[in-house]
């Protein structure tokens, strides 16, 4: 999946940055250790070659930060190599300064906590054994260091300081950039949670097409067998002496028309992608008709519309679009009876439809869930669909759907469509063929 993927991107981006960070702090902390040890205690050691160990490290920390500002996907066995490379420099460092006889050697477990928190499996056992190897082969191979460990002297004996000072910077970066690198993982693991749900949530639209387009089609010849019958009805000479029987058949067979007009955009909707079936207007013509379609179609005492969009812009529409608006339109009048808003106007590069109501506005915890299935507080059965509808379309197109209760009573809800999404593509001069 698309979004997994991202998801483990971005983790990975992130924690070989926590990489370079710890590396930068490890390259400044040799220098100092180096500094205090040869300068100020005075001990014996090799100042140039450890110094040169420091600089190949910050070469390869530069090059690291080359390769993370490139933005590529960082793979398990990246993060491995790099730790390697720590392992390496603070094996030669030791080796060139007492060995295991160096109160420093226990920075090897930084590298394994590490490694445990960013590697699986192969990975961070072969950082356990190779960093178990480094510490055996250290025991037996390395420059003599001048320091003896005079415990007996506390907090007098140059040891024991080198053994406080590694304790502290153990625990201090383990703190922090473990922390870091678990946050990271934690947000990795949130948006692959959030990619799993939208996958399940794409799957219950399929569902829920897949039965509406049987439905429409079961419906199809009933809805033909009433609609012949009303036409016999309304010529039959019997009939036709009764003026408000005439009255009631011609409203029946305007409802099964509607019901018909219903049917066929289900179909049109589930068989036809986006495009195919669509119809070129503008985007006010587009929203004007829309808000006029609804309002003859519902019942409602007052709908105020009002059109801000400014200057015109070519755009596609098809049922979809419409079946959106009216979803949220349909939630506000059924919260609403007597009253409902509506304005459409430009949000930068952008149409934005508000739909406004009178009622008694969302409950708190509908709003945190906004958008999930059957969340409604209408307590009927298959409630709360349109907005769910609505929001995955919106989606799909890189919109949004938004909502909000007002002050001053009654709730909001905020269609936001990219332009790019739904205008008509612009195209050059006509090519003429020979």
């Amino acid at each position: 999946m698309r979004n997994a993927r991202y998801a483990n991107a971005a983790a990975g981006l992130k924690n070989l940055h926590q990489l370079i960070q710890l590396r930068w702090v490890a390259a400044i902390g040799q220098i100092f250790t180096i500094e205090v040890a040869y300068y100020s205690l005075g001990l014996s050691m090799p100042v140039h070659e450890m110094l040169l160990v420091v600089g190949c490290l910050v070469l390869f920390n530069i090059v690291s930060l080359l390769r993370w500002r490139t933005g590529h996907a960082v793979r398990q066995v990246e993060l491995f190599l790099a730790l390697l490379i720590d392992v390496a420099v603070l094996t030669v460092q030791l080796y060139l300064s007492g060995g295991t006889g160096n109160p420093f050697v226990f920075l090897y477990l930084l590298q394994i906590a590490v490694g445990a928190v960013l590697l699986r499996g192969f990975y961070i056992w072969s950082i356990v054994a190779i960093t178990t190897a480094c510490f055996a082969a250290l025991s037996r191979f390395n420059l003599p260091l001048p320091l003896s460990a005079d415990l007996h002297l506390g907090l007098a004996s140059p040891y024991l300081l080198g053994l406080m000072a590694c304790f502290l910077l153990n625990a201090i970066l383990l703190v922090i950039f473990i922390t870091r690198i678990e946050r990271n993982l934690r947000q990795r693991d949130a948006r692959l949670a959030a990619a799993r749900q939208r996958g399940l949530e794409e799957e219950h639209i399929v569902r829920m097409g897949l039965l509406a387009s049987g439905a429409a089609h079961e419906l199809g010849t009933p809805l033909s067998t009433m609609a012949v019958i009303l036409g016999d009805w309304r010529h039959d000479a019997r009939l036709a002496a009764d003026p408000v029987l005439q009255d009631e058949i011609a409203e029946m067979q305007t409802q099964v028309q509607r019901c018909k007009a219903i049917v066929s955009g289900i179909l049109l909707s589930a068989g036809e992608t986006r495009g195919e079936a669509s119809a070129q207007t503008t985007v006010r013509t587009f929203v004007d008709a829309l808000a006029r379609d609804w309002r003859a179609s519902r019942t409602i005492a007052a709908f105020e519309y009002e059109n801000r969009f400014g200057a015109d812009t070519p755009m596609v529409s098809d049922t979809t679009l419409q079946q959106m608006v009216f979803n949220v339109l349909d939630n506000a009048r059924d919260a609403s009876p007597d009253w409902v808003g509506m304005v459409a106007e430009r949000d930068a590069e952008a149409l934005r439809i508000t739909v406004t109501d009178a009622g008694p506005g969302f409950d708190p915890a509908i709003l945190m869930r906004l958008g999930k299935p059957y969340q409604s507080s209408k307590g009927r059965p298959g409630g709360g669909l349109g907005l769910f509808l609505a929001m995955n379309v919106a989606r799909t197109l890189g919109g949004s759907v938004t909502a909000r209760n007002l002050p001053v009573g009654g709730a909001e809800v905020t269609i936001r469509l990219p332009l790019s999404a739904i205008a008509l593509p612009t195209t050059g001069p006509a090519h003429h063929g020979r």
